[in-house]
């Protein structure tokens, strides 16, 4: 018999945590982790237009494995948060720090756009910037609910500005419409 995916322990409108424990499917840390849920599969669609084992492609991979990390920190109750371990189920300032390096790598590549960008120049830049868009809503709904001595919230932050950093080296070299030009 093939292994099912339905518990059917859901259907009260409760969902389980890591570590035990149940909360509701609209609490705080849900809510969190369905915004991050989206990231991580916009990621995938980024990953599925680059060539596989390229430098973006290893990227967008290890970025989602990270979100697994997060995901998991943040569907531990706090009372189990002593059982978390660093970079496998809770997000470190090491992590955090490989983000600021990975942004600081990219900025060295390209020039600052000194105008706004307008996101499609090609579909991995699109999709970088679709996801940054929905990492930046999963920051927006982890400040409503914080947890002291977490970095969930530093990690989002600083993977937005990867994700627009991403974008933009994967666009090129393009040419750019300053506002005078469109009018």
């Amino acid at each position: 018999m093939a292994p099912r995916i339905y518990t059917k322990t859901g259907d009260d409108g409760t969902t389980g945590l890591f570590y035990g424990g149940r909360v509701r499917k609209d609490s705080a840390p849900i809510e969190i982790n369905g915004v991050v849920d989206e990231a991580q599969a916009a990621l995938g669609m980024a990953r599925a237009e680059t060539e596989p084992g390229s430098e973006v492609n290893l990227r967008l991979t290890a970025l989602a494995r990270d979100l697994y990390v997060l995901m998991t920190e943040v569907a531990t109750a706090p009372s189990n948060r002593h059982k978390l371990v660093p970079g496998s189920t809770l997000v470190t300032e090491e992590m955090v720090l490989s983000l600021e390096e990975g942004i600081d790598d990219l900025l060295q590549r390209f020039d600052m756009p000194s105008d706004f960008i307008i996101p499609g120049e090609n579909r991995v830049a699109a999709a970088l910037d679709l996801t940054r868009t929905i990492v930046r809503r999963a920051e927006r709904l982890a400040v409503t609910d914080p947890v002291e001595g977490s970095l969930v919230l530093s990690f989002l932050n600083r993977l937005s500005d990867l994700l627009w950093a991403m974008a933009r080296w994967q666009e090129g070299p393009v040419h750019r419409l300053s506002r005078e030009s469109e009018d």
